[in-house]
């Protein structure tokens, strides 16, 4: 029987974990290449031998998925198999019909055949879009585990943007892990709460071995910060996913965002503060007629200033999370809010200073005008957002990512961080659920 030949589209995260747990030792297929999106930067490379294995020894091409259709015809491609996230539904069934149109199979893998076992009890934090809060709800989750004197070793979703085989495994304890894995500011924004909290945070390339180094720690739980919308790596104990009224109807017209739903033990619904009543409204029906079964947790991500008198009057530059802002589709964050909120006199239009791979975010996402998105790829993109801020003629930077900025590029001009933490409204309440939940698995 001739091995099915397959083309993995992917973003450098959910597509190298379907092949490491489906395809890397089977011997019915022929993975012939993967393709890159969403992220600048992670076409043109391969996936290497050392992380291939032995049907491998070359290891796969990952070529731009603006090829696919190219690719599939010239390789005779069996299967494409959609392996990222964080898109709409017509855009899923387009990518669909154009492999049929070529001849090809499209697949989408599901959660028994790329969950992976573990031996302590999981809780997963996702969401339906990017930029509902899951950091803020995986933070909280945390905090209370903590507080009940649990030990929790955290695995951040994957970001494996530079050198594969040297992020195999990665553990980050403190702040000198991060330079020695070289992370970038999409890194640091997931890693450091977890180290501000002195709590150990995994990720890499490799999400098999990296379980178990998890497990070798003196940990009773592990838990799962998931990215974009995607399920969780992991076979879950308690399945927490949450949603965004400001964006009504999203959570059941994305991809895999609608999957998180349904799988959900608990639904957090987040931003209530700032939320339409239509909006939530929307959002609770949806959840009551796709998984009246869950857990509902009322909650808001109140924001907090470092220094609130000098927003007032103040022509401010806007810089909020870049994936939030770009494929996460939202055409504001915490910053804006605050700009908003503490009077600001001009929020300025960061297009006319952008530079390099900034300008061609603006040209990718129009929806973007009065925010920069704090793009962060890697040294060079970094260097190019450092100069856009640098060279707007704003009075003031608010920084509503979840790192400070500050910390990882130099801005020559006052700036003030924005934060925000989960915080429930009403009963049930996330305290309730994990004690439970400590209860039913005898932790």
């Amino acid at each position: 029987m001739e091995k099915k030949r397959i083309l993995i589209l992917g973003a450098a995260g959910r597509d190298f974990h379907n092949f490491n747990t489906y395809y890397r030792d089977n011997e019915d297929y022929e993975v012939v290449a993967f393709t890159a999106t969403q992220i600048p930067g992670i076409d043109d490379k391969k996936y290497p031998a050392e992380l291939s294995g032995k049907l491998y020894p070359e290891g796969i091409p990952i070529y731009a998925e603006k090829n696919m259709e190219k690719i599939i015809r010239e390789n005779g491609i069996d299967q494409v198999v959609l392996s990222y996230s964080d898109l709409n539904h017509q855009y899923v069934m387009e990518k669909a019909e154009t492999v049929l149109s070529c001849g090809a199979d499209f697949v989408l893998l599901g959660p028994n055949n790329t969950m992976i076992k573990s031996s302590k009890p999981i809780i997963s934090v996702c969401a339906v879009r990017t930029g509902c809060g899951k950091s803020q709800t995986t933070r909280r989750v945390l905090d209370i585990l903590r507080a009940k004197g649990k030990k929790v070793v955290s695995i951040r979703h994957p970001m494996p943007y530079g050198d594969l085989v040297a992020q195999r495994v990665q553990r980050f304890a403190d702040y000198s892990d991060l330079d020695k894995h070289n992370c970038t500011i999409e890194e640091r924004e997931e890693y450091e709460p977890h180290i501000d909290r002195g709590s150990i945070v995994y990720a890499g390339v490799d999400y098999e071995a990296i379980i178990r180094e998890a497990e070798k720690e003196d940990v009773d739980v592990i838990l799962w910060d998931g990215g974009n919308n995607d399920f969780p790596f992991y076979k879950t104990d308690l399945a927490i996913t949450v949603v965004d009224p400001h964006r009504p109807g999203h959570e059941i017209s994305y991809f895999p965002g609608m999957a998180n739903l349904l799988m959900a033990d608990v639904i957090v619904i987040n931003k209530m503060e700032t939320a339409s009543a239509e909006g939530i409204e929307e959002v609770r029906k949806n959840i009551s007629k796709y998984n009246h079964d869950a857990v509902v947790i009322d909650a808001a991500s109140p924001i907090t200033v470092e220094d609130t008198k000098k927003i007032r009057g103040a022509r401010v530059l806007v810089v909020e999370d870049g994936p939030t802002l770009t494929h996460g589709e939202m055409r504001y964050g915490a910053a804006w809010v605050a700009a908003k909120k503490f009077g600001a006199g001009t929020i300025i239009d960061p297009r006319p200073f952008a530079v390099g791979s900034i300008v061609e975010t603006y040209e990718k996402y129009p929806h973007l005008e009065e925010i920069l998105p704090a793009m962060g790829y890697g040294d060079k993109q970094m260097k190019e957002l450092e100069q856009t801020i640098n060279s707007s003629d704003a009075d003031l930077v608010l920084i509503g990512t979840p790192i400070d900025l500050r910390r990882v590029i130099d801005i020559n001009k006052p700036a003030l961080r924005i934060g925000y933490e989960l915080q429930e409204i009403g009963k049930p309440d996330l305290e309730d659920v994990l004690t439970d939940f400590i209860k039913e698995h005898n932790i």
